[in-house]
Order: C-alpha cells, then sequence, then structure tokens
C-alpha cells in the first residue's frame, strides 16, 4: 500500500492525483467547421518532474520580469491510473472501444503477483489506503500524455484528489524513465 497526502499544495506537483482530465486526441478543421475528440480520464498522476514544477511556478508567479521565461513549462507529462480490475480483464479503455491483452488470459496467479509487485516494467501497480477514494489501480506508461501547465494549475483546487508521497513518486518516476529509456528491438 502505497503512502498518500491529501493536502494540496499551492502548485502541481510531481505525484499529484487529479480527476477528470482531458485529453485533445484530435481537432480537424474541415470547410470552416472544427471537429475536436476529446477523451477524459477519470484519473491521472503528473509524472514531471518536482524542480521543474517548482521552478515553472516560482518563475511564473514570483519572479522578476526576465529577458527569458526559459523556466517555464508549456506542458506536463502525465499518465492515466487504470481500474486494476478493469486492467486485469483487458477492459480498461472499453469505452474508447478498445480491447486489451488483460492480465486475465495469463497465469492468473504469477500475472497478478507480478503486476502488484510492480515487477513489469511497463506498468506500476498503486493500492490506495481506505481513505483515499480510489481503487487499486495501474499506470500503463505507454499511455503518458501532456496537460496544458496553466489548465492544470486552473482546475487544481477543483480536480485536486491526492499526492502520492516522496518515496512513492520517486519510485514512480524511476520507472517511467527506466521504461522511456529501454532499448528498442524489433
Amino acid at each position: 500500500m502505497i503512502d498518500v497526502e491529501k493536502n494540496s499544495a499551492e502548485r502541481v506537483r510531481q505525484g499529484d492525483i487529479y480527476r477528470n482530465i482531458e485529453y485533445i486526441e484530435y481537432a480537424i478543421e474541415e470547410y470552416g467547421i472544427i471537429d475536436i475528440s476529446k477523451i477524459v480520464f477519470p484519473l491521472i498522476v503528473v509524472l514531471t518532474q518536482d524542480c521543474d514544477l517548482q521552478q515553472d511556478y516560482t518563475f511564473r508567479l514570483h519572479g522578476e520580469p526576465k529577458t527569458s521565461q526559459d523556466k517555464y513549462l508549456l506542458s506536463v507529462l502525465v499518465a492515466p491510473l487504470y481500474n486494476a480490475d478493469q486492467f486485469y480483464l483487458g477492459e480498461h479503455l472499453s469505452e474508447l472501444n478498445l480491447k486489451m491483452a488483460g492480465f486475465e488470459s495469463r497465469s492468473k496467479k504469477t500475472a497478478n503477483k507480478s503486476l502488484k509487485n510492480n515487477e513489469v516494467p511497463r506498468y506500476h501497480y498503486l493500492d490506495f489506503p481506505n481513505d483515499i477514494p480510489i481503487v487499486s489501480s495501474v499506470i500503463d506508461f505507454k499511455h503518458y500524455f501532456s496537460v496544458n501547465i496553466e489548465q492544470l494549475t486552473a482546475i487544481k483546487d477543483t480536480n485536486f484528489v491526492c499526492k502520492v508521497s516522496q518515496l512513492y513518486r520517486e519510485d514512480i518516476s524511476q520507472r517511467f524513465a527506466s521504461f522511456l529509456s529501454r532499448i528498442g528491438l524489433p
């Protein structure tokens, strides 16, 4: 079980979990009509390094006028949290008409244990305390995306759920970085 904090900070932080975050899948303009497709993820976790988030906050809100804004972030990396029970069945993206390879189809006992012990590099399993209204969840490191920092800051007060404590957020960050830096073989 992970350790979380319920208090929202002044700024967006690494390990923050937010609800109802929009991802713009595409925007197409045809004959003056704009078609926008968005996906609303029920829960996401912030993956961007906290030092970068701190610098953005400090220089954007409290910095003296500068000739450059090189500390500003354009966006924040996040990843969806998927309901673990739906994930095991491969149904966590069924609302998008996607059938994923679930863990139920594998040796159930071995697969579930390796997933829960975070032995599968692509995924990170999170089990929340009883006083946090989040079911056991899985992060799929292939499904990360970015959210505009100003948009996330604007909805922070209404959409913040909790924050993963420092030790656990560092574990998530290290595993995410390791997954992204793997050597891709054909």
